[in-house]
């Protein structure tokens, strides 16, 4: 098992835009890793993050609160790669209609 549980790639796809890319476990220890990415970002003046949780094999409660901590500073981020767990977890705890959930084909437009 790798020391590192939560891996973050950020990517600019165009001006105002930026994609975080997220491979591995969204938790009480990983969390912050996430909302201290975020925050470098917003301090290039990124208006739109996509989070890209494909590789997430786990999101609690404490990787819910980071998402929201991160939507709250960056004004606007859409979800990409939502599991059907986490998605289930979105619509109980009323965060899908906060957060955006990108399907496959709302994707195309962005890059």
């Amino acid at each position: 098992m790798s020391d590192q549980l939560l891996t973050i790639e950020a990517t600019r796809l165009d001006a105002g835009h930026v994609r975080l890319r997220l491979t591995g476990e969204l938790d009480y220890d990983t969390a912050p890793e996430l909302v201290a990415a975020a925050a470098d970002l917003h301090g290039d003046g990124q208006d739109q993050v996509l989070i890209d949780l494909t590789g997430v094999r786990l999101c609690d409660s404490s990787g819910l609160s980071a998402l929201l901590v991160v939507h709250r500073r960056a004004g606007a981020i859409r979800l990409t790669g939502v599991s059907p767990q986490l998605q289930q977890m979105l619509d109980r705890t009323g965060l899908t209609e906060l957060l955006a959930v990108a399907h496959a084909n709302d994707l195309r437009a962005i890059g």
